[in-house]
Parts: structure tokens; sequence; C-alpha cells
């Protein structure tokens, strides 16, 4: 594979950016975004995809822990 031309990194970035909008308009409903979902597979090579739905997951993640702060879980404490 070789590596993406800048036209086809910012046109896999513009559809990551939408689809992520998207997202956070629907809370997460990732069905009302289908079409945007299609068009992000499509402009962008499928590591980038794994990588980039790690990536929103991590920084939902982050906010979360800045704004509610750590809370182990149950099974935490049972070791």
């Amino acid at each position: 594979m070789s590596a993406p031309t800048m036209e086809e990194r910012k046109a896999c970035w513009g559809a990551r950016d939408e689809f992520w909008q998207c997202l956070d308009r629907h809370d997460d409903n990732a069905g009302k975004c289908e079409k945007l979902r299609a068009a992000f597979e499509s402009l962008c090579p499928a590591l980038w995809v794994k990588h980039f739905d790690r990536r929103r997951d991590f920084l939902k993640y982050k906010k979360k822990l800045e704004t509610e702060g750590y809370q182990p879980t149950e099974a935490a404490g049972k070791s």
C-alpha cells in the first residue's frame, strides 16, 4: 500500500470529521449516520478507520474522566 497523497488525506479527514459531527448530533446513533460512515470508510484506508474509531472512543473516555473523575468498577476491588 502506498502512502495517501495530501488530497486523499484531506478527503479522509473531512469524511471523518463529518461522520463524527453526525454522531455528536445524534447521540452516537450510528444508524442515522450510515451514509457518512460509508463515505468515511471508502475515503480512508481500513487501518486508519480502525485507528480513528479507537481515537474517538479514547477521546470520549478522556473527556468523561475529566468531567466526572475516576470511578472504579465493582470488579476492581474484588481481586
